[in-house]
């Protein structure tokens, strides 16, 4: 790589130097830094270079590369971005994954970096930058799509852009429209609503009005009225015609190619990582994305050249543009690369190579098992999760056979490594009345039998619970800290008091080694806190004795409490607790390193003591292995709270733990077989990156989420608490919670001759613009008479009012007495009139509503805009024009009350570390308490937590917490 420093653009001097995001535009064939006000803007005509810096294991940096290709850029331009992309990745060490980006066809993990979306600008640097948000404002139609990131297209403004299987936002100047096809997903209608927040805000500077137009729904409100003025009038739209952009790439199995000066052969023989060779470049096929991977001594003029054929390919191939080409350099493999090699040696991996852990993916189930699950990075040990509230109920039983034996309320807290127990430990958290923590805890060595009657046993307790407890399944060596603090101590015993342990002692023909109270045992003391302290049974030899912790020595009536030169007062102190736990009121007899007496040394039989540095070099010395199966990962880069759809199962990977999260309106069937999907993704992520098979794994629900499982998120009990599918909880969220309420009072005592007359005025007012008249008559003085034939005149005017103007496929915004605005109001008075009527001839009097399913109101589209183009049968359309989700009340939509956890740009204010501390001697007050940090200025943020600002808000909010909670600011 020396040679390479030649080559190196000046733009990439002194790059990734700190975790964060830079970004560069190509400009006349040069990258050019874009200032940080600029990121997020994207021209159609440029192509731009990100480089994403995230902190990996070890404090070591990963580098993700993006070079973005506008759609009006040139060949050459492209040509370019890829070019330096590889520049970029040299000045960087030779270690960055590189990701090419089309527009339009973004991978999520781009675009979760700029959420909710990017909306790509006409023009470049080229033209000029022309710039839309400076000119005079423009009415703009947009398709949305996406459940998790969001990918916009801006759409000709007009009704034949509409389908029923999409999403629109139609962004105008004085109000922002949401059109939900009577097909489309509803997941991505939750994400439009996100990004009509973010349009709100950009471009309409927070102050405009936001509405939700159904498919084949005209409700009494103006919204949907406007809304179909707007677009030419209500009519008929056509079906969904599909395009290249609506083509996914298919996955295939993957093939080897050779780079060879530019030329691409296919590699024979199964794939293995021995076929890579580290001075050559090489094509993985997969069909939905193609891999280059370039061996570590390849010069650079190599990997620019690889990076070229490998586009070349995708073209020669005729494969769609949203196949996405990735490079990676030898020891920085991805996770979706080495899954498709028959074995990948774990030592092969070059430090700080994983990828980050803790995220968070929902499970699909295909054919055998597909997961969307994350990558994942050691654990941060200093760190400890929130405990569960104490002074709550503990239940303890041990299987023995096929039943369950309760623990004495003395044994609670021991644990034999032969029996598998269930722990339920009842408590409160909040308002809850009482919430429930049910885990199985399995032995070293119990048997299978044991295990299945444990889960068994388990599983009918959760369901006479209805379903409340947080399960979850741990393993011995494997507790997690939430496990352990419930016990104080907790004892790990040898051998076992179940029937299963003891045949299978005695089928192998082994010795039982159960411990019991009157014999030599040796007990070592690990932990400083409550939450890591745990007393286990080693083996009795003066060899299990090392340095830097504590030892128990049980021999006849008389415990020894031995402490090495290394351990810590606390250790000491919770040793003695353990002691008093197995010996209750039985002096313990100290006996210090290098001190101790010889009845201690009579019961080991010796006397060496392994040193702290050897001790730890034997813990090093397992190796692990990697072994590679074809489930697929897709990971949910940059999750929140937000990403816990309530129609999904979601997985959440911390190294430590592995949490099943459950959404309310998941099947249940699948519900049931939750913990199966997780057990299925932990053994696919031992073999792909050593996860431990005996990880801790916890199921939880929807609404009842515990403590130690929110701290990864920013977490809003808000949003934990609101019911309904993900669309109806995020419009409760952003309107107010009575938003989607029906109606039931704004026409319950209006409706016969005089509505219909202010109907029949207002159609006439609309039909005859140059009338005098008031678009929104005055009822008091109508004196109009009903019937059918009334209603059959008004369906008519409306109609005629709409098809008289369908052909404007650019209507001018409607204002003030408009025949636009009057079109609206005549849609409204009209449907007012057939609702009161469909009330009136109700037996009971009452509003008749129609609920109709999402396959169901398609159909009732169809019908509805045949009978709007007849205007001959009005009986017809009453029940449709009866039917209302929304609540004309709700003019002023409820602000959203989450703050930007970027956004320090309201803090005008600063003030020093000293005062802004928790405990400060001189504290300052009238300020936001949970954002202390956002006060302190720039150069003390550098000095407390060693970034910027920018860098510290893009780290997930659970790392933000920890890194407050170091610097006594939360």
């Amino acid at each position: 790589m020396s040679s390479s420093t030649k080559v190196l653009d000046p733009a990439f001097q002194g790059v990734g130097q700190r975790p964060g995001t830079e970004i560069w535009r190509i400009e006349n064939f040069q990258p050019v830094a874009l200032q940080k006000s600029e990121y997020g803007k994207f021209y159609m005509g440029d192509c731009y270079i990100i480089l994403q810096t995230t902190s990996g294991k070890g404090g070591a940096y990963i580098y993700d590369i993006h070079f973005w290709i506008g759609r009006d850029t040139t060949q050459d331009e492209a040509g370019t971005a890829a070019i330096k992309a590889v520049e970029l990745d040299a000045a960087l060490g030779g270690r960055a994954v590189q990701h090419r980006e089309v527009q339009g066809y973004e991978s999520d993990k781009f675009l979760s970096s700029f959420k909710p979306c990017i909306i790509p600008l006409e023009g470049g640097v080229a033209s000029g930058f022309t710039k839309p948000e400076e000119e005079e404002f423009e009415t703009r139609l947009y398709i949305c799509k996406g459940k998790r990131v969001v990918r916009m297209k801006q759409v000709p403004f007009a009704r034949s852009s509409l389908n029923h299987d999409d999403v629109f936002i139609l962004d105008s100047e004085n109000k922002i429209y949401q059109f939900n096809g009577a097909n489309s997903n509803i997941q991505e209608r939750a994400k439009a609503l996100e990004v009509i927040q973010f349009l709100k805000e950009k471009y309409h500077e927070g102050t405009c009005d936001v509405a939700i137009v159904d498919d084949g729904k005209l409700d009494t409100e103006s919204d949907s009225g406007e809304f179909w003025v707007l677009m030419g009038g209500f009519a008929p739209i056509g079906k969904k015609v599909t395009s290249e952009e609506d083509i996914i790439p298919e996955s295939a199995p993957a093939k080897l190619y050779s780079i060879t000066d530019g030329e691409v052969k296919i590699v024979e023989g199964e794939l293995s990582k021995g076929l890579l060779e580290n001075n050559k470049s090489y094509l993985l096929d997969c069909g939905a994305e193609v891999f280059v991977w370039v061996g570590r001594v390849t010069q650079v003029e190599e990997r620019k050249s690889a990076i070229q054929a490998a586009e070349g390919f995708v073209v020669s191939q005729n494969r769609p543009k949203a196949t996405q080409i990735t490079r990676l350099i030898q020891g920085y493999e991805t996770h979706a690369f080495k899954s498709n090699f028959d074995s990948w040696p774990a030592g092969s991996a070059a430090p700080g190579s994983e990828e980050g852990r803790g995220k968070v993916a929902a499970m699909l189930k295909q054919q055998g098992l597909g997961v969307k699950g994350m990558a994942k990075s050691a654990p941060v040990s200093e760190e400890v999760p929130p405990l569960l509230e104490g002074g709550g109920k503990m239940e303890v039983w041990c299987i023995n056979g096929r039943a369950k034996t309760p623990l004495l309320k003395e044994d609670i807290g021991k644990f034999y490594s032969g029996d598998c127990y269930i722990i339920l430990y009842t408590y409160h958290s909040g308002d809850r009345k009482e919430d429930y923590f049910l885990c199985c805890w399995f032995g070293k060595y119990s048997i299978e039998e044991d295990h299945n009657t444990t889960i068994q046993l388990a599983n009918t307790m959760f369901n006479s619970l209805k379903g409340r407890p947080v399960q979850g399944r741990i393993f011995q060596g494997k507790e997690p800290p939430q496990f352990v603090a419930l016990f104080q101590p907790m004892l790990v015993l040898k051998g076992g008091l179940s029937s299963g342990y003891k045949n299978l002692v005695a089928e192998k023909g082994v010795a039982d080694e159960t411990y019991t109270t009157d014999t030599i045992a040796l007990f070592r003391v690990s932990g400083t806190s409550i939450h890591n302290n745990k007393t286990e049974q080693v083996d009795a030899v003066a060899t299990s004795l090392n340095s830097t912790e504590c030892f128990l020595l049980q021999s006849g009536s008389s415990i020894f409490l031995w402490h090495g030169n290394q351990s810590t007062y606390e250790q000491q102190q919770l040793a003695a607790k353990a002691a008093e736990f197995l010996k209750p009121g039985v002096a313990v007899k100290h006996a210090k390193e290098g001190t101790e007496s010889s009845s201690f040394w009579f019961a080991l039989g010796a006397n060496r003591i392994t040193p702290a540095k050897e001790f730890l070099q034997k813990l090093s010395e397992i190796p692990t292995y990697f072994h590679i199966h074809s489930t697929k990962i897709e990971e949910v880069y940059n999750f929140s709270q937000d990403d816990l759809l309530t129609e999904d199962i979601l997985i959440l990977d911390t190294h430590a733990e592995v949490f099943i999260w459950v959404g309310h309106s998941v099947d249940p069937k699948e519900k049931q077989n939750a913990f199966d999907v997780g057990q299925k993704y932990i053994d696919m992520a031992a073999s792909l990156d050593g996860l431990p098979l005996n990880v801790p794994l916890f199921k939880v629900s929807e609404g009842i989420e515990p403590s130690f499982f929110t701290t990864y998120f920013s977490w809003d009990l808000t949003k934990a608490t609101v019911q309904g599918n993900s669309f109806q909880k995020k419009v409760a969220l952003l309107f107010g919670l009575g938003h989607q309420a029906v109606e039931e009072k704004s026409n319950g005592s209006q409706g016969g001759p005089t509505q219909r007359a202010s109907a029949l005025a207002a159609l006439s007012s609309a039909l005859n613009p140059s009338s005098d008249k008031s678009a929104y008559p005055d009822q008091d003085r109508s004196n109009g008479s009903g019937g059918p034939t009334q209603r059959a005149s008004a369906l008519a005017a409306l109609s005629s009012a709409f098809n008289s103007s369908s052909g404007n496929k650019t209507p001018s915004k409607p204002s003030g007495t408009s025949q636009g605005s009057q079109r609206a109001a005549a849609v409204a008075a009209l449907s007012s009139v057939l609702t009161a009527e469909k009330k009136k001839q109700s037996p009971d009097g009452s509003p008749s509503h129609t609920p109709s399913s999402e396959a169901g109101s398609l159909e009732k589209s169809e019908v509805y805009e045949a009978q709007v183009s007849e205007d001959t049968e009005v009986r017809e359309i009453e029940e449709p024009a009866s039917i209302s989700d929304s609540n004309v009340e709700e003019s002023e939509p409820k602000q959203d009350a989450e703050q930007d956890e970027i956004g320090d740009e309201s803090i005008q204010s600063t003030f020093s570390y000293d005062q802004l501390k928790v405990h400060s001697e001189i504290p300052v007050t009238g300020i936001d308490f949970k954002r202390r940090e956002a006060y302190l200025s720039e150069d003390d943020f550098q000095t407390v937590f060693g970034m910027e600002k920018e860098a510290f808000y893009k780290l997930p909010k659970w790392k933000q917490d920890m890194q407050k909670k170091k610097a006594d600011l939360f």
